[in-house]
């Protein structure tokens, strides 16, 4: 179904009602129009339930996500452009080269159809620059009331280049921890625009797709890397801790070496929040063999999205499996996971 198929165009000044997901004209329109426009290519041009495509040889991953952010739109992104980078990075964090994504779609009854449409080309805008397609997709449309204006689900397919196996429980004490940039930027967002603060420095979303950055970093490890993750909810406090568990490691962090943007790190003391368990969106942890810190600093540093990286800190030997950092005061705290959700609604 074309959109030359249809006598009218979809007025934009409307918004979704029940008929839009009931399978009839009015949700072949709301899908031509909104989302084959905004994410068009080869696969969505065919009108099929599934995408046929080539395989790759070789290991794949594959990752799903979902998304329900409150604000949907926000400093810096929205939840179109936050579904098309966060999905990519959680492939991109096993090494892999991502290749395609799908995207469910959950939207409630009276939303503006013209947020829809910025929603569907953000993500359509953020999967071309990232050469990592739509190729499939559903929409559903809830009662109102039922949902909170839309909830995006995806999955995505990459391929992990040979001799690469990257996994959490891979650490070992003496590894080194790194970072790729400053912290707490995406979470503070959020919170800003709930909050309805303002900040003489505006203060946006990291959203970015990371795995330009990982191939970077994957060319120059030369096998002495063990893993990476995405410090997205629960931030790099909650990233660190899961790791340890799964290493059977502790780590041992300099705070005077994280980096946080001062306007993030005021912004954290003005709302209450520790930068450690504020989510990110576009910043990933390397642990490395310590032989290799160097080179992946420098790696990092050459690429846009890692030019604040950093090395915060070292894996240790503790049954314990404590993440501990060292002050900048001079003590030692012990970094624990939350007790409980610092941020709903985040991603």
């Amino acid at each position: 179904m074309t959109i030359k198929a249809y006598r009218r165009k979809l007025d934009l000044a409307g918004r979704v009602d029940l008929s839009h997901g009931a399978g009839g004209r009015a949700m072949a329109q709301l899908i031509a129009e909104i989302f084959h426009e905004a994410l068009d290519n080869d696969w969505l041009r065919q009108g099929n339930d599934q995408a046929v495509f080539e395989t790759v040889k070789g290991r794949m991953a594959m990752t799903t996500d979902a998304f329900v952010v409150s604000p949907l739109f926000f400093p810096g992104g929205d939840i179109g452009s936050l579904a098309v980078h966060g999905t990519i990075n959680d492939v991109a964090m096993s090494g892999a080269r991502p290749l395609y994504l799908s995207a469910s779609f959950i939207i409630e009854e009276g939303f503006p159809l013209s947020d829809l449409a910025r929603i569907a080309e953000s993500m359509g805008a953020a999967s071309r620059a990232a050469s990592v397609p739509v190729i499939a997709g559903d929409t559903k449309v809830v009662e109102r009331g039922k949902a909170d204006g839309v909830f995006i689900s995806t999955a995505g397919v990459g391929v992990v280049p040979e001799g690469l196996d990257l996994s959490g429980d891979k650490a070992r004490p003496g590894d080194v921890v790194l970072i790729s940039g400053s912290i707490g930027d995406h979470g503070v967002a959020i919170m800003s625009k709930r909050e309805n603060l303002e900040f003489d420095c505006g203060i946006h979303s990291d959203t970015a797709a990371l795995h330009g950055l990982v191939a970077h970093i994957v060319a120059a490890a030369g096998g002495s890397l063990r893993l990476m993750r995405d410090p997205t909810r629960g931030g790099l406090a909650a990233t660190l801790n899961e790791i340890a568990q799964q290493s059977s490691v502790g780590f041992r962090l300099d705070e005077a070496a994280i980096p946080v943007k001062p306007e993030v790190a005021a912004a954290c003391e003005l709302l209450g929040l520790d930068p450690l368990n504020v989510a990110n969106e576009g910043k990933l942890v390397a642990v490395a063999a310590p032989e290799a810190a160097d080179a992946l600093l420098d790696a990092m540093r050459a690429h846009p999205l890692g030019q604040a990286a950093a090395l915060i800190g070292v894996a240790a030997e503790d049954d314990r499996r404590f993440v501990q950092l060292k002050s900048s005061f001079g003590g030692s705290r012990i970094v624990d996971w939350l007790a409980g959700e610092q941020l709903p609604r985040i991603c």
